[in-house]
Formats: C-alpha cells, sequence, structure tokens
C-alpha cells in the first residue's frame, strides 16, 4: 500500500461545504484502486468533492462507488473536467462502510466539504423549486435514491447561462503538462488594420504558451502595423488568397488560424502538440468559450464529421496535420471567408482528436450561415455528394434525399391488444406516411381483444402487411427479432405501437440516413402528447446507466452548438424508432434477447453497431409523437428487479461507455436530463 494523500486545505465558497480531514488510499481492487477515508460525522450527511486531473489523461469520468452494510454497493459517475477542478455533490448514508474510487493516474483529491441536508433543501428551493420538491416528496416516501438524485439536482447542478459563476469555481493555475517540443506549429492570423488591437490580444496569449515551438504568420489584408517587437517567432506578410493551406503550413507539423483577439490559454498548444504527438490524428481541437463581458462555454463532442460539416462546431482552437493537408489543394481564399474554408477543410478529417478542455477565449462572431453554405454547396458538389446545404429558421442544415429508387421499408411494430394504439399506428405507416415502398409487420403478443383480431384480418387483405404470432413471454428484444425475421424490407424500422405519425415525410429522413454505408441505427424526434420533447439522442451514463438528452424540454429548442436543428452523431437512440438497414441488423445478430429482454436493448444494439464501424445518427427531421410505455406502464416488483438486472448487466458490459459517452461533453451533467453543467 502507498502512503496516503492528505487533504489539504482551500480557499472556497459557501457551496463547498465545512472543510473535513480526509485520507485518500490505495485500494487491491484493479479498478476502485482508492479508498476515501473520512471522519465517522460524515455519515449520513452530504459530501463536496473538489478534485482535478491531468489533462492528458483520458477523458474517462472518475466513479465513486458506496459500499453499504447488508446490500449491493452503489455506484456513481461524478463529473469530468473542463477547466481546472471537478466538484461532486453527494450524500453518504449512515449504513455506508466504505468509500472507493475508480480514477486514472494523476488523480487528486483537493478538498472534501461537509453540507448539511436542510441547507441543501433551502438552496434548492430558490435555484431550481421543482427538483427540490420532488426531492422533498421523496423524502416523505423514503425514496433515498430519488430524494439523493432530486436533490443533487436541484443544488449541483447550473444551467449553460450560470457559466460565469460555475467557472470562477473552478479555476485556478494550469498544471505541469506533458511537453512535445519536437511538434512544430505553424499559425496564421488574418486580418485588417483596424483590429490591430484584437491581434495584439492575441499575440500576448501566444507569447505566453508553455510549448515554444510554435511559428505565427500575420498576414494582412490591408495596410496593416508590424507588431513583431522583436518576436523572431513572428512573420509579418500580406495577405496572398492563392496560397494553399499546405504552403502556408510550410514544414511545420500542425497548422492552424487564429482570429483576431483569440486568446490561447497558456497550456493550449502544449496540449494540443502532445495530443497529436499520441495519435497522430489528422486534426486536433479543444473547446472555447465566447463573449467578452459576459462568457459563455462552447463545449464539444468528440469527433461528430455529420455535426461538424453542418455546424462548424470545431471552431478554435484547431490545428490540422501537414500530411492531411498534403492531400487537399485548397487555397486560402478571400480573408472573410478563410475560417470557413479551414474548417470544410477539417471536416473532411478521418481522425481526430478531442481535447476536453476550455483552451481559448474568442469573442462572439455572429455565424454567416448563407456564405457557409455556398462553400459547403461547391465542397460537396465537387465530392460527389447528394447531400445539399439549406438554410432553415436561419442556421444551415444539410439535406440528404432518399435514395433512387427507393428501398423497401419493413416497419416492424410489436404489440398486444390496445386497440387503440395499434389501429392509430397502422393507419398512420399505411395511409398517412408518403413514402412509395412500405412492408407492415405486426409481430402481436397473444392479443386477445376481439377488436384487435378484427383489426387483423382486415389488415391481412393489404399485401403490404404480415402478422406474426410471438405467444412467448413479452420479450421486446426477442420480437423486434421475430419481425426482423419476418421481414423482407432492405430497410428496417422499429416502430412502437403507441407511436403516432405527426409528418408524412419522416420515413424518407429516416431511410437518406440508415441508406449511408457508414450509419448504423438512426432516430427520430420523437414529442409527448404535449409537444415537449422525448427523445433527440440517448446519451450513455444519462442517469446511471443511459438517457434521453432534454427529455421535457420545449421541442424547439436550438441545443448547445446548435446541434437539435440538424441531423448528428448519437451513442444511440430508442428503438420506439429506429432505422437500420437489414444487413447491418443481421451483422451483429439483432437485439440481444437473452441478456436485454425489456430494457437497454436498443442501447446496446446500438453500441454494438459502433464496435462494429457503424455511427448512430439522429435527425430532427423525421418528427413523431410517443408516449412512452403506456402500453406497459412504469416497471414495480418483479418487472423492477428484472430491470435493475438488466441494468447492472448493461452497466458491466459498457462501463467505458458510461464514464464516457463521446458525444457528450465530461463537464456536461448526468444527474439531470438537460444540457447543464455539473
Amino acid at each position: 500500500m502507498n502512503a496516503p494523500e492528505a487533504g489539504i486545505a482551500h480557499p472556497t465558497d459557501a457551496w463547498q461545504g465545512r472543510e473535513t480531514p480526509f485520507t485518500l488510499v490505495t485500494a487491491d481492487d484493479p479498478l476502485f484502486d482508492r479508498r476515501l477515508l473520512l471522519p465517522e460525522a460524515a455519515r449520513g450527511g452530504w459530501i463536496v468533492l473538489r478534485y482535478r486531473l491531468p489533462a492528458r489523461a483520458r477523458p474517462q469520468r472518475p466513479l465513486l462507488r458506496l459500499h453499504r452494510k447488508g446490500g449491493r454497493p452503489d455506484t456513481f459517475v461524478l463529473p469530468g473536467l473542463a477547466l481546472a477542478s471537478a466538484s461532486w455533490l453527494g450524500h453518504l448514508p449512515r449504513d455506508c462502510d466504505a468509500v472507493a474510487i475508480a480514477a486514472d493516474p494523476g488523480f487528486v483529491l483537493e478538498r472534501v466539504g461537509l453540507r448539511g441536508a436542510a441547507g441543501l433543501l433551502a438552496e434548492g428551493l430558490a435555484k431550481r423549486p421543482l427538483h427540490a420538491a420532488s426531492a422533498l416528496r421523496a423524502l416523505i416516501r423514503r425514496d433515498e435514491r430519488r430524494w439523493r438524485d432530486s436533490l443533487r439536482g436541484a443544488c449541483a447542478v447550473t444551467p449553460l447561462a450560470g457559466y460565469p459563476a460555475w467557472r470562477a469555481r473552478r479555476q485556478g493555475g494550469p498544471a505541469a503538462e506533458p511537453s512535445a517540443p519536437e511538434v512544430g506549429i505553424r499559425l496564421i492570423l488574418p486580418a485588417r488594420r483596424a483590429q490591430a488591437g484584437a491581434v495584439a490580444r492575441s499575440l500576448a496569449a501566444l507569447q505566453r504558451q508553455s510549448h515554444a515551438n510554435w511559428t505565427l504568420g500575420l498576414a494582412w489584408a490591408d495596410d496593416g502595423a508590424d507588431l513583431a517587437g522583436g518576436e523572431a517567432r513572428l512573420s509579418v506578410s500580406a495577405w496572398n488568397p492563392e496560397t494553399s493551406l499546405a504552403a502556408l503550413c510550410g514544414d511545420a507539423d500542425l497548422f492552424g488560424h487564429l482570429a483576431p483577439g483569440d486568446e490561447l490559454a497558456p497550456e493550449a498548444l502544449a496540449l494540443l502538440a502532445a495530443a497529436f504527438r499520441d495519435g497522430r490524428p489528422d486534426l486536433v481541437y479543444a473547446d472555447e468559450e465566447i463573449g467578452t463581458s459576459r462568457l459563455a462555454p462552447r463545449l464539444k463532442p468528440d469527433w461528430s464529421p455529420d455535426f461538424a460539416l453542418a455546424t462548424g462546431y470545431v471552431g478554435a482552437p484547431a490545428l490540422v496535420a501537414r500530411a492531411f493537408l498534403a492531400e487537399r489543394p485548397q487555397s486560402a481564399g478571400p480573408v472573410e471567408t478563410f475560417a470557413t474554408l479551414f474548417d470544410l477543410a477539417a471536416c473532411g478529417a478521418r481522425q481526430a482528436a478531442h481535447v476536453p478542455r476550455i483552451l481559448c477565449r474568442r469573442d462572439a462572431r455572429p455565424e454567416d450561415a448563407p456564405q457557409r453554405a455556398a462553400l459547403l454547396e461547391t465542397r460537396l458538389r465537387a465530392a460527389g455528394v447528394t447531400a445539399r446545404p439549406l438554410i432553415r429558421d436561419g442556421a444551415l442544415d444539410l439535406h440528404r434525399p432518399r435514395p433512387a429508387p427507393a428501398p423497401l421499408v419493413s416497419v416492424v411494430i410489436p404489440s398486444r391488444d390496445r386497440l387503440d394504439l395499434i389501429g392509430r399506428v397502422t393507419g398512420d405507416v399505411l395511409t398517412r406516411t408518403d413514402y412509395p415502398a412500405i412492408e407492415l409487420v405486426i409481430v402481436d403478443n397473444g392479443s386477445t381483444d376481439p377488436a384487435v383480431l378484427a383489426l387483423y384480418e382486415r389488415l391481412r387483405a393489404d399485401p403490404r402487411v404480415r402478422i406474426a404470432a410471438f405467444p412467448k413471454a413479452f420479450n421486446f428484444a426477442a420480437m423486434v427479432n421475430l419481425g426482423a425475421e419476418a421481414a423482407s424490407g432492405e430497410i428496417l424500422v422499429l416502430l412502437n405501437n403507441d407511436v403516432a405519425v405527426l409528418r408524412p415525410d419522416w420515413l424518407d429522413a429516416m431511410v437518406a440516413q440508415a441508406a449511408r454505408p457508414e450509419v448504423g441505427a438512426v432516430g427520430a424526434k420523437l414529442l409527448y402528447a404535449d409537444g415537449r420533447l422525448q427523445h433527440a439522442g440517448v446519451v450513455v451514463g444519462l442517469g446511471g446507466q443511459a438517457g434521453h438528452i432534454l427529455r421535457r424540454r420545449p421541442a424547439d429548442r436550438p441545443g448547445h452548438l446548435g446541434r437539435m436543428r440538424v441531423a448528428h452523431e448519437v451513442s444511440a437512440v430508442t428503438a420506439a424508432c429506429l432505422a437500420v438497414a437489414r444487413d447491418k441488423y443481421q451483422a451483429v445478430g439483432g437485439f440481444d434477447a437473452a441478456t436485454f429482454a425489456v430494457d437497454f436493448n436498443d442501447v446496446d444494439f446500438c453500441l454494438r453497431l459502433a464496435a462494429a464501424g457503424w455511427k448512430t445518427v439522429w435527425t430532427p427531421h423525421a418528427v413523431l409523437s410517443h408516449l412512452e410505455s403506456v402500453s406497459r406502464g412504469r416497471p414495480v416488483g418483479p418487472a423492477r428487479a428484472r430491470f435493475e438486472r438488466e441494468a447492472a448487466v448493461f452497466a458491466e458490459r459498457w462501463g467505458a461507455v458510461i464514464r464516457h459517452d463521446p458525444y457528450y461533453h465530461p463537464a456536461l451533467s448526468l444527474t439531470t436530463f438537460g444540457e447543464d453543467l455539473e
């Protein structure tokens, strides 16, 4: 056993609680290799942990496990970092025997604070009264899990609009970073004379870099000033729109650009250079914050090429490899379009490394969607891609047409009784869907309602309809697999019986995505009956194992980085409405009916598709209504026990993704279902 790590006092605000002594010692467990020792007085209360991780550590969230007397342990996924440190609020029950932590090497627990439940409840009522009220109701019902999670959601989660205060609590000097001095970086900063003050700020930040192997080309688009000031790494010239990006890079390993006013964090180039050295990707990028008087974060996903192409989310700081540029004869173009041309070139990256830290501050700049659309149109046509850019509600989007001729689509609907549901959904598919080649496969789980049986008799007269019997005990995954076996379509669409079609073109949008060679599963935008969001993609780890992001939020919200407006990569989508090519479905063996009979089968399926090389895409252009489990109800009793068993197996199989969903920034909360900070 190694020597213990003792707690050190640090100045903090009241939210962090009353500081208490602690000791962190090593343990023999291969995963939970640290044991947190706390005073007996901490049990029965709330603790606030503040910790750091090396910026070059894997973007895996730490885990905390509470070993409880006579019961299985409670495991929590802690927030990752975007700045110098992170904090986690949790309840330490009285029957807790031990507290264990799993984290990458370099994890430093800086402080443990104690909070009281009464103070937290009062704080929650002020911050998020609905969450606090839910916590109070759960406390009265003695529902420990809901009380704990609701109170944490009320007190420990910050909306993105509250970033300035959240940031202040997590600021600190940069930690020592691994050096990659052999990696040369070439930056270009095109500007006009009127921007000389902003250029000077960018240069001053660049001169504070811990990574010294950089050069900057300051290129004036008009009669600019000489700001070299004796800096040997700075060259000044006139902007030449005919110069290629490869020529601008020269013999440096990495090439990027700065806009006037961009201020890199002192460790920015060191971290980007180290990420390039470690994997030699085509592109390396990090997160940023925008604004002057009031800052806002731009917390980016790991490489998401569809999302990048439509939105340009990569932003700054971003560097591309010289070898990558050598394959692309891209010219710099006019100074007004250079940043967009650079970004579109970066979108061709085959491999990209994301450093999930905020490493640049930028001035707010209005997006020029028409300019990007025009440049993207030229790029897509030259590449022979059928997708076309268009402007929807002022934002750029990509339209992907369905293949011609339209492939046969088999819509598979598991169902039992409930004429109100099966009658509506079959009518929606057969008569209110604008798609020319549909086959409907109903998998019936022993219906006895005479009205439903009569409906089936009428449907059998339609040559597009098949009805397959599943007389066994309810097993959603097995029913889906039976429907897929009975189907003959090139594309399978799994559809719940409690779904209603809202737009006739929903199937066009899903088939257009599912037919792409690189795409596995495709999910739809599902709404509750009141019009709020039910499904906008699944985040693995959300709520413990997996959850629907932005559930019950307004359906028209743009989402962080505008992602709700465009089709983009996600880790998983719900089988309530899921499209997949038949051959890809078969390639991964369909749904795992033996392990996930009812829950997690769709998420597991999407993750197995990803492991086989096919990405999952969510599209906002297939819009349907979903009543969510109205045909089954919420699990209680034996059903709840079955859910817990499936959840435990899911966590064991996909623990690495639970700790880091690549399309969800590690600093975003897994406690609430919004895009919140934690």
